[in-house]
């Protein structure tokens, strides 16, 4: 976990740090390979610099958000924005299903858009994968 993470997770409320910590777990652990940082504000991991998943701190959840979610032939999220994102919200950390999370994660390494080079497309996705 990138330290702007860990920065990130430090700064909020202990139970909100929970949630943060056993995300960023789960997502390190399913996605070993991706780049993390902190982006627009908010951790985010990248495979080959797209966003894959992220969280960040609403007024009363954090929100775990997948760039390509809405693609995902899994049960749990709701969908976010225009594009492909989905979102999932929690309140405490007992929320957070793991099982769940891991299928999530495993269908974000596998089902993605190309949010890389949306500018350069002039805001068309393609799908990668």
């Amino acid at each position: 976990m990138h330290d702007d993470t860990r920065a990130y997770n430090a700064g909020q409320a202990p139970a909100d740090q929970a949630i943060c910590a056993r995300l960023a777990e789960q997502i390190d652990r399913a996605l070993p390979d991706a780049e993390n940082k902190v982006w627009h504000a908010h951790p985010v991991w990248f495979l080959d610099g797209n966003p894959i998943v992220g969280y960040s701190k609403l007024k009363s959840c954090i929100r775990l958000l997948f760039w390509s979610g809405q693609s995902f032939d899994e049960p749990g999220l709701e969908a976010e924005g225009k594009f492909k994102a989905a979102e999932a919200r929690f309140t405490s950390v007992s929320d957070i299903d793991d099982a769940l999370l891991q299928r999530w994660l495993a269908q974000g390494r596998a089902v993605q858009w190309d949010y890389k080079n949306i500018v350069r497309r002039k805001g068309r996705l393609e799908r990668l994968k």
